[in-house]
C-alpha cells in the first residue's frame, strides 16, 4: 500500500513538473514600433516612421496566447506553433494565431544575429504588418 502511494505521488510530481518545464510565460518590453500596409493596388507601401513606446508583451505557451499591453490590449489566441527556422542572420519563431476580433494573423519573434541578437515581434495580417522591437525582461 505505501509503494503504491510513493508511486502515486512521484507521478503526481513529475507531471507538476513536466507541465512547469514545457509551460512558460515570456515577458518582453518594446522600444518602438512601425506599421507597414498595402495600398489600395494590393501593394506593400513603406514603413512608417519608429514611433518610441514601452509596453509590456507576454507568451504564455501554458494558456496558448500573447498579449501586447498596448492602450487597447490586444489578445492573440496561439492556433498553431509552427517550427523555428534558422539560417545564418535569423532565428525565427513563428506562431498563427486569432486576435481578439477573429481575424488571422502571423506573430514571428526574430532574433537578428548579425545584430547583437537584437530582437523584433512581427504581427502580421494580410493587409498590414506591426513591427515592435522587443527586448527580454
Amino acid at each position: 500500500m505505501m509503494n503504491k502511494i510513493k508511486r502515486f505521488a512521484l507521478v503526481i510530481f513529475l507531471y507538476v513538473g513536466m507541465q512547469q518545464a514545457y509551460s512558460q510565460t515570456y515577458k518582453f518590453k518594446t522600444s518602438g514600433f512601425s506599421v507597414l500596409e498595402k495600398n489600395n493596388k494590393e501593394k506593400w507601401g513603406k514603413w512608417s516612421d519608429l514611433n518610441l513606446v514601452n509596453i509590456l508583451v507576454t507568451l504564455d505557451t501554458n494558456k496558448n496566447r500573447f498579449v501586447v499591453y498596448s492602450q487597447i490590449v490586444q489578445l492573440f489566441e496561439i492556433v498553431e506553433y509552427i517550427p523555428v527556422q534558422e539560417n545564418d542572420t535569423d532565428i525565427v519563431y513563428s506562431f498563427t494565431c486569432k486576435d481578439n476580433n477573429g481575424l488571422d494573423c502571423t506573430i514571428s519573434i526574430i532574433t537578428r544575429k548579425l545584430q547583437e541578437n537584437r530582437k523584433q515581434l512581427y504581427i502580421t495580417y494580410d493587409d498590414h504588418i506591426i513591427l515592435y522591437n522587443i527586448f527580454n525582461m
